[in-house]
Order: structure tokens, then C-alpha cells, then sequence
């Protein structure tokens, strides 16, 4: 059974919807329906209902919690866009903890997350053999970056390197740089035309990002229309083909953007016009 787990608790702790109880109710219920709208039959868990029905949850939390220090979990708050060096309640420390004794209650054979989550699935693998606990498989998925110029750059250590990604992630708490499910066609296009996409640079460019893992996910080929003045319109028919054309500076970013805001703006429409009028209201 495929399983998806709505952290409501996590997004209280994380002060996400302003902490707004009644508001992370609403959102989890309106994610709960657009899960099942993208994966029919999926069964959807709330941490609020996991953590009523588990006896043992809270007792598998301290037990959990005495194996690993106070650096460690300061360490593993980057899983919540978070680090060590700003302001932090205590009840942020007890996000890295929960998240991996939620894998225990749920009973999970394969866990799926993001790149951003894996400092919490080793956690998992380190402590959980210690109680004879099930370990397992972890799967994670590549981060689609925000539209703007990344915060972080990254360096030789694999540690920058994860932290900057996790930085520059698309996310809702940032929707200029980010492209929403009800964005109108419009907008969606404003937010393409303006984002970083450097000539001839294919590193950490968003926009080569949205081709590669969104585009080419739905669409065997790419289409670049353009007039002939300018070389007229090519396709690609895969990601390699593109990239080495647009570090040849074969591409221009405004004809990269153009097409990317339409092939986004096709993939998106369905479900925009599904969730019509729906959407939540932050406020």
C-alpha cells in the first residue's frame, strides 16, 4: 500500500501557516485531496491521527531521542530549511526525533522524501538497529531549485554541496521564485521570463532544471520556436542534446525561457482548472 504522510504537528513545530492550528487543517485537507487527485487508491496519514492511535509512540520518541546529542539534531535541522546558527525554540528540536520515530509507527518497508531528508534516514539506519527495529529502504528524489539566482553556492564538500541545494529549493514560502499549481498562465510565464538562467551556464540554472525533470518527464521532445532570422526552430529529442547546444550558446535564454513557459504552462493546466477555486487562502 502506498502510503503519504501529512506532517501536520511538523508544520505547527516549523511555525509554517503562521502556526495557525485551524489553518494546518484546512492545508492538510486540501493536500489530502490532491494527493489522491495525483495518486488514486493512495492512503493518506495524518501525524495528529498517528500519534492519537500509537501507545507506544511517545515512549519510542525518548528512547529514539537518548541515542543521539544535541549537535547531531542541531545538525539535522536543515531537513526543516532550518540550521543551527538562527533563533530556535525547543520544540524545533524535537523535529528531527518525531520525523524518525514516524517511520517506526507507520511501519514503512521503503520511505520516499526529498534529497533534504536524508540526514534524517541515516538517523534511521544508525539508531534503529540499536531496538531491533525495521530499517527501511530510503529513496530520495532531486530538489527542483527556485527560480532565482541560488543563495548558496556550492564547494567541494559534500556537505555544502547537500545544504545548498536544500537552500535553493523551490518552495511555497517563496512564490515569486517558485511556480504554483494555481498560477495562471500568465503568471507562471512573468515568473519563467524572469528567472536566473545565465547564458552558456548549465550549473544551477533552474531553468534547465524545469527541462530536464519536468519537461522531459512528460514530453519525449523539446521544441524551440524561433524566428529564422535567429536560426529558426529546433527540437531536441533529449536533455543532453539541449544542454550541449545551450553551453554552445546555440540557445538564447529568452527563446529557452519562451519555450519552457510553455511546455509548464500545458503540464500545470489540467490540474489548475481541477483545483479551480479550491485553493486555501493563506490568511
Amino acid at each position: 500500500m502506498h502510503r503519504f504522510f501529512l506532517a501536520d504537528w511538523h508544520t505547527y513545530i516549523n511555525n509554517k501557516l503562521q502556526g495557525n492550528w485551524e489553518k494546518i487543517q484546512e492545508f492538510s485537507q486540501y493536500y489530502a485531496d490532491a494527493f489522491r487527485f495525483f495518486c488514486p487508491g493512495v492512503s493518506i496519514e495524518l501525524g495528529s491521527d498517528l500519534y492519537q492511535r500509537t501507545n507506544n509512540y511517545w515512549n519510542d520518541f525518548v528512547r529514539f531521542s537518548k541515542q543521539i546529542s544535541l549537535s547531531r539534531t542541531i545538525r539535522s535541522l536543515t531537513i526543516m530549511g532550518r540550521t543551527g546558527n538562527e533563533k530556535l525554540d525547543l520544540a524545533q528540536l524535537l523535529y528531527p526525533p518525531m520525523q524518525s520515530v514516524d517511520i517506526k509507527a507507520l511501519d514503512l518497508d521503503i520511505v520516499h522524501a526529498g534529497m533534504d531528508q536524508r540526514k534524517i534516514h541515516m538517523l534511521v539506519r544508525e539508531v534503529f538497529p540499536k531496538f531491533g527495529w525495521k530499517i527501511p529502504v530510503s529513496v530520495h528524489h532531486h530538489l527542483l531549485p527556485g527560480l532565482s539566482e541560488p543563495s548558496m553556492t556550492a564547494s567541494s564538500n559534500d556537505n555544502d554541496h547537500d545544504n545548498a541545494e536544500i537552500f535553493s529549493k523551490m518552495s511555497k514560502s517563496n512564490p515569486s521564485s517558485s511556480i504554483l499549481i494555481h498560477d495562471d498562465e500568465n503568471t507562471i510565464t512573468q515568473k519563467i521570463m524572469k528567472g536566473y538562467c545565465p547564458p552558456a551556464v548549465v550549473e544551477n540554472n533552474p531553468i534547465l532544471e524545469l527541462i530536464r525533470y519536468v519537461v522531459f518527464h512528460d514530453y519525449r521532445e523539446f521544441v524551440v520556436e524561433r524566428p529564422e532570422k535567429y536560426g529558426g526552430t529546433v527540437i531536441y529529442s533529449n536533455f543532453k542534446e539541449l544542454e550541449r547546444s545551450y553551453i554552445e550558446n546555440k540557445v538564447h535564454p529568452i527563446d529557452l525561457k519562451k519555450a519552457t513557459a510553455g511546455y509548464i504552462n500545458r503540464i500545470i493546466g489540467p490540474v489548475r482548472e481541477h483545483f479551480k477555486g479550491r485553493e486555501p487562502k493563506l490568511s
